[in-house]
């Protein structure tokens, strides 16, 4: 189900806190009532892929529980292995058989396989807490915490990329402890906001961004429909996985759970650096932590460096989707921080006005390397921008696209406001609910669109 249906929002969601704050003194039954809530949630979308998430919570913590028990670290590297595996043949065995199609020459046949709904996200949290405990970073927690850690559904279906320390010793906290008011009312603002984001903006860009980018697929667009598809997807994605993560956030503040930040008003960013350290918080962390620093970082000299970062970033990239042109998004970004860095040891920072633009107009040309179903699509909306078609032509929906950029820069980020410390004032709270209410109406005039990140 989706955070924003009216069936999630109407009776799932109240359920689900009425129960757990029944239980509240229990945390072992409030524990089970989360765990429970989640198997329906992600049964929802498919019961067949119930036993898969479960499979690899099982294996991950019975080979941490027999790597502890025999002294056998190397028990860790096959849960690894295993998760990784997992991980491949679903997202990218088809992918894998393109590759040796294209080299061979033979026609391998497709397995066509259904990607499970947020299995990048919940495989990329067991292969942390297995690297961690490899690193004797991590306890052996019991099998009921750790099976929240991995299956609470605020985050399961497209994060934040949750790690154990950051969650796993929350679960003891009581959820009736002092505070209670003002977790709940930030809880349900933050719900409220990222509702409206989604349905009010993002679901409208969308209807901005997906004719124009089929149409880029069959003939050339004006300067003015590139720039306005560009743009519109900008916002549109910032939006869409800003709002989904603000319901996250909002909904386990309802249980008294405080889940990490995962992004900052990255828009607002003056250089790259600055900008994956806005975006997508949580897997920026996970690939810095991961795989950045093993393969050397900053510290092994300039060409390790380069290493470092072509390499991560390529794998970003994949991560995101399996096609060439998510690994050459990834590798457009490793490129412009390893620019980045050089810009900033020679010491000559630009104005600021100048940075901003120079970054902002890196990433637009990124995302739409990132949307485009193939080069050719990229390569001719990136023309049409560059003017090679003439300049003729304007931007389309500047009502859309001016209230999208002023949410973008302008409204705080979840953390932003839970750092705030404030309970919701009585105007604020009644603005909420006139704006959940709209949004549910707006819902209800047609089936609620799924987010962006489900497909990753």
């Amino acid at each position: 189900m989706l955070f924003q249906s009216t069936f999630f929002i109407l009776a799932f969601l109240p359920a689900v806190v009425f129960a757990y704050y029944c239980v509240a003194g229990s945390a072992a039954a409030r524990q089970g009532v989360l765990i429970a809530a989640s198997l329906v949630f992600y049964a929802w979308w498919d019961v067949r892929f119930v036993p898969l998430v479960i499979g690899q919570i099982a294996a991950t913590w019975a080979l941490c529980l027999l790597a502890d028990a025999l002294q056998r670290r190397w028990l860790l590297a096959v849960g690894i292995v295993l998760n990784l595996t997992s991980l491949c043949t679903f997202k990218y065995l088809d992918f894998l058989v393109g590759i040796l199609t294209a080299a061979t020459g033979l026609a391998f046949p497709r397995a066509d396989i259904v990607l499970p709904i947020g299995i990048s996200f919940f495989t990329f949290q067991l292969i942390s807490y297995l690297v961690d405990r490899w690193r004797q970073q991590a306890p052996l927690y019991p099998l009921r915490k750790f099976a929240l850690f991995v299956l609470l559904f605020p985050h399961l279906i497209a994060g934040p990329i949750v790690r154990h320390n950051e969650l796993i010793p929350q679960f003891d906290d009581d959820p009736l402890r002092p505070g209670l008011w003002q977790r709940v009312g930030t809880g349900l603002l933050l719900f409220t906001l990222g509702f409206a984001k989604k349905v009010m903006l993002a679901d409208h860009l969308a209807r901005v961004v997906d004719p124009l980018f089929a149409k880029a697929a069959t003939q050339v667009l004006d300067f003015g429909e590139a720039w306005t598809a560009a743009l519109a997807f900008s916002l549109q994605l910032f939006l869409d996985f800003s709002a989904y993560t603000e319901m996250a956030i909002g909904i386990a503040l309802l249980f008294g759970l405080v889940l990490p930040e995962n992004f900052r008003r990255p828009y607002l960013a003056a250089d790259l650096r600055a900008f994956w350290r806005r975006w997508h918080i949580s897997l920026s962390n996970f690939f810095r932590d991961y795989v950045y620093i093993v393969l050397g970082g900053s510290r092994a000299g300039p060409v390790r460096f380069v290493f470092a970062s072509m390499v991560t970033m390529g794998l970003c990239g994949l991560w995101h989707g399996a096609g060439w042109t998510f690994v050459a998004w990834g590798l457009w970004h490793g490129l412009g921080l390893v620019a980045c860095r050089f810009w900033q040891s020679i010491g000559r920072p630009l104005p600021a006005a100048i940075a901003w633009s120079i970054t902002m107009l890196f990433v637009i040309v990124g995302w739409v390397l990132f949307r485009s179903r193939d080069f050719a699509v990229a390569g001719t909306m990136l023309g049409a921008m560059a003017g090679l078609g003439g300049l003729h032509g304007g931007l389309q929906n500047l009502a859309y696209l001016a209230i999208g950029t002023a949410v973008s820069l302008l409204v705080p980020s979840a953390h932003e406001l839970k750092e705030a410390g404030r309970r919701p004032g009585h105007f604020v709270a009644a603005g909420a609910v006139l704006l959940a209410i709209r949004c549910l109406l707006e819902v209800g005039e047609g089936a609620p669109v799924s987010f962006i990140y489900f497909q990753f």
